[in-house]
C-alpha cells in the first residue's frame, strides 16, 4: 500500500465513532476481506492498526492469519447499530452474503430438509422443504442425511392416508391414482370428511413429535370403536397401522427422551485445525448427524470459535433447539442466547454440563469430531502434493486445486463448468456452472478463455492454488490470457489432454507423463474427470430443457401457474388448441383478451 492511501486510512479511523456496530475490511478490489462487529467500533478498527506500519506490512498483530489480512487492505466501511444484539444479527448476514476468506467460514451453503405440516391449510398436507417460513405450519427437523427423512415420509405414505398432491380444492375433480392405490382419501372428490381427515392429520403430527403413547392410544380406542360398529375393514386397516408403528418405533434408537429437542456440538482443534461434530435430537431421537472440518483458523480461542460457529450455523434456515450443548460457554453466550430466542421464537438455552446425559452425548460428540479431524489430515498424503510440486515445477504445495471444462455440441446450449478440491475432498459449495455468453459456433479456445475470466471474477481471492484445464496446449494459453488480464500471479494453470493423458504446463517444455498410475496422477486425472462430469450433465440438462419445453413457456404473459390451469383444464396442448376463445376466458385468471393471444401464438407453432 502506498503512504498516501496509509494516510488515507488513519485519516479516516480519526472519524469512527464510539458505537456499536459492524466493519467490513476491502482489498485491492474493492472484495470484502472480513466482517466483524463491536461494541465500540472506534477502539476495535484502532486495535487492527495500532501502528501506521502496520498497513505495509511490519504488522504486531498476534496472529499471522490476521496480519495478512491487514497488508491486503486497502479502505473499510462501517455500519452502526442500535446495540450489540443488532450488530450480530447484521454481521451473521453479511458474513452468509459475502463469504469473506478472512472470515472462519463453514463451506456448507445447503439448507437443511424439514418435514412442513400444512395445519394452516384446509385440508393440510405433508411436505419436503429446505426455507422455514412463519406461515402456521409445523415443521420437523432437521433431518441429516436427508435418507431418515425420506424412510419417515414414506412410512407416512403408506401408513396415514394424507393427500400427496398440492392441489386447491375448491371445486370437486376425479380422483387420481393415488386413492386407487389406497394412498389418499380422496378430500377432491367429497369422499371423506374433513373432522375425519383432521384427525388423521393430527395422528401425523403425534408420530413426527414422537408423542408414541398419545398416537397409540387415539389409533387403539378408534380401532375398537370401529369394530363396535362393524366397520371390520377400516379397524383391521388401523390394526396394521398399530403394528407397522410399533416395528418401525423398535429400530430406532432412543437417545434420551427427558432431554427433548437439544444440539450437542462437539469441538477438537489441534494446531490450526479444527472439527465440529453436531448431533441434532428431537423429541429423544437421534435424527441427523453434521460435522465440519475447518483448516488453518489461525490462533483464535475456543470462546471465539465456538461464537462464530454458533453464530453462522444457525443463520443458515434452520429451527434452534431449546437447548445447544458445548464444552465451554462462547464468547457473548448472553447476546447469542437472545439472538437465537428471536429465531426460535422462545428461550434457547446454551448449556455446559457437568454430568449426566448430556456430558455422555458431548464427549461421544467430541469423540467423533476427534475422528473426523484425524481422517481429514490423512485424506490425501502430504507427500503426494509435495510429488504434484516436483513434477510440475512450481514453487508452492498446491492445497487447493480447480478445474475448469467447456461442454458443446456443434456450438449448442454452450456451458462451462468450475468444480474444486481442497482439504482432501471435492468441495461441491465452490462448484459453478455457467453459459457461455460472448462466444457463438464452435471455438473452444474463446470459450475457455470467457470462462476463465469469469471464474477470477466471481471467485476472488477464493481461487484455488493450482487450476487444471481441461484440453491441450491451445486451451492452456486461452486461459493463460485470462490471468494475465486479471494480473493473477498465485495461482498456478495446467491443462491436461487425452489420449494418452498428459499435462502441459507454462514452466516445461515438454508434457508430463500421466499413464504412470501414480498417486499425484491419478489425483490431477480424477479432479479434471470432476470437471468434465459436471459440464457434461449442466449441459445435457439445458440440451433435455429445451427439447421437453411447452410451448406454452414462450407465450408471453402465460407464466407457470395459468400453464397449470390450462393443462388441467383442457388435458393437452393440443386440447388448448382445439379450445374457442370464450372457453379460455371463461376460466378463473384469464379475459378475452388474454385467451385470443394465447390462441393466435399456439396456432403457430
Amino acid at each position: 500500500m502506498s503512504p498516501k492511501q496509509v494516510s488515507q486510512i488513519i485519516k479516516k479511523l480519526s472519524l469512527v465513532p464510539p458505537k456499536p456496530g459492524v466493519y467490513l475490511f476491502k482489498g485491492p478490489k474493492e472484495n470484502v476481506l472480513y466482517v466483524g462487529k463491536a461494541k465500540n467500533l472506534k477502539n476495535r478498527l484502532r486495535s487492527y492498526f495500532q501502528k501506521s506500519a502496520a498497513l505495509v506490512g511490519d504488522s504486531t498483530l498476534r496472529d499471522e492469519r490476521k496480519s495478512s489480512m491487514v497488508r491486503k487492505i486497502r479502505d473499510f466501511s462501517y455500519v452502526i447499530t442500535g446495540n450489540e444484539l443488532e450488530a450480530l444479527v447484521l454481521e451473521a448476514n453479511l458474513i452468509k452474503q459475502y463469504k469473506p476468506h478472512f472470515n472462519i467460514i463453514l463451506r456448507d451453503d445447503k439448507n437443511y430438509p424439514y418435514l412442513k405440516l400444512t395445519i394452516n391449510e384446509e385440508w393440510p398436507r405433508l411436505e419436503v422443504v429446505r426455507k422455514i417460513k412463519k406461515d402456521g405450519s409445523l415443521y420437523f427437523g432437521p433431518y441429516i442425511p436427508a435418507s431418515g427423512m425420506w424412510e419417515a415420509l414414506s412410512f407416512i405414505r403408506k401408513n396415514f392416508r394424507l393427500r400427496p398432491c398440492r392441489y386447491v380444492l375448491d371445486k370437486p375433480m376425479r380422483p387420481c391414482v393415488q386413492h386407487q392405490m389406497g394412498r389418499c382419501p380422496a378430500p377432491c372428490a367429497g369422499f371423506i370428511g374433513r373432522d375425519e381427515y383432521l384427525k388423521t392429520v393430527e395422528d401425523v403430527r403425534l408420530f413426527l413429535a414422537g408423542k408414541k403413547k398419545n398416537l397409540l392410544d387415539g389409533l387403539e380406542e378408534r380401532m375398537e370403536r370401529f369394530s363396535e360398529e362393524l366397520r371390520f375393514e377400516d379397524a383391521a386397516a388401523i390394526r396394521d397401522s398399530i403394528n407397522n408403528l410399533k416395528s418401525i418405533w423398535e429400530s430406532q434408537k432412543v437417545v434420551a427422551p427427558e432431554l427433548n429437542d437439544i444440539d450437542v456440538i462437539g469441538l477438537y482443534m489441534e494446531g490450526r485445525d479444527a472439527a465440529f461434530q453436531v448431533f441434532f435430537i428431537r423429541n429423544g431421537l437421534m435424527i441427523g448427524i453434521k460435522d465440519f472440518f475447518l483448516k488453518e483458523i489461525g490462533d483464535i480461542t475456543v470462546k471465539e470459535l465456538l461464537h462464530n460457529f454458533i453464530e453462522q450455523f444457525y443463520t443458515k434456515e434452520i429451527i434452534p433447539p431449546d437447548e445447544i450443548i458445548l464444552s465451554s460457554s462462547p464468547e457473548g453466550a448472553a447476546m447469542l442466547a437472545e439472538w437465537l430466542k428471536g429465531k426460535k421464537g422462545k428461550r434457547v438455552k446454551i448449556i455446559t454440563p457437568k454430568k449426566g446425559k448430556r456430558l455422555e452425548l458431548l464427549k461421544m460428540s467430541e469423540e467423533n469430531a476427534k475422528i473426523l479431524a484425524g481422517n481429514k489430515k490423512q485424506a490425501v498424503p502430504g507427500d503426494v502434493l509435495e510429488t504434484l510440486k516436483q513434477r510440475l515445477a512450481i514453487s508452492y504445495i498446491p492445497c487447493s486445486i480447480g478445474a475448469l471444462d467447456v461442454s458443446t455440441i456443434s456450438g449448442s446450449e454452450s456451458v462451462g463448468a468450475f468444480v474444486c478440491w481442497d482439504e482432501g475432498e471435492f468441495k461441491k459449495e465452490m462448484y459453478r456452472h455457467l453459459k457461455i455468453k460472448t462466444v457463438k459456433g464452435m471455438d473452444d479456445y474463446s470459450m475457455m478463455e470467457e470462462i476463465a475470466g469469469r471464474i477470477i471474477k466471481n471467485l476472488g481471492d477464493k481461487l484455488p492454488s493450482l487450476m487444471i484445464i481441461d484440453g491441450g496446449k491451445g486451451q492452456l494459453e486461452a486461459a493463460r490470457k485470462a490471468f494475465d488480464e486479471y494480473n493473477i500471479k498465485d495461482t498456478e494453470i495446467i491443462s491436461i489432454a487425452k489420449k494418452p493423458d498428459r499435462a502441459f504446463t507454462t514452466t516445461l517444455n515438454m508434457p508430463v507423463d500421466l499413464e504412470d498410475r501414480s498417486p499425484s496422477s491419478l489425483l490431477l486425472k480424477k479432479i479434471r474427470d470432476e470437471a468434465h462430469r459436471f459440464a457434461i450433465n449442466f449441459h445435457r440438462k439445458l440440451r433435455d430443457k429445451r427439447l421437453m419445453r411447452s410451448p406454452l413457456e414462450e407465450i408471453p404473459g402465460i407464466g407457470k401457474k395459468r400453464r397449470f390451469v390450462l393443462l388441467r383444464h383442457f388435458g393437452s396442448i393440443e386440447g388448448i388448441r382445439k379450445a374457442g376463445i370464450d372457453d379460455i376466458a371463461g376460466i378463473k385468471g384469464f379475459n378475452r383478451k388474454i385467451a385470443e393471444k394465447l390462441l393466435q401464438e399456439l396456432r403457430r407453432k
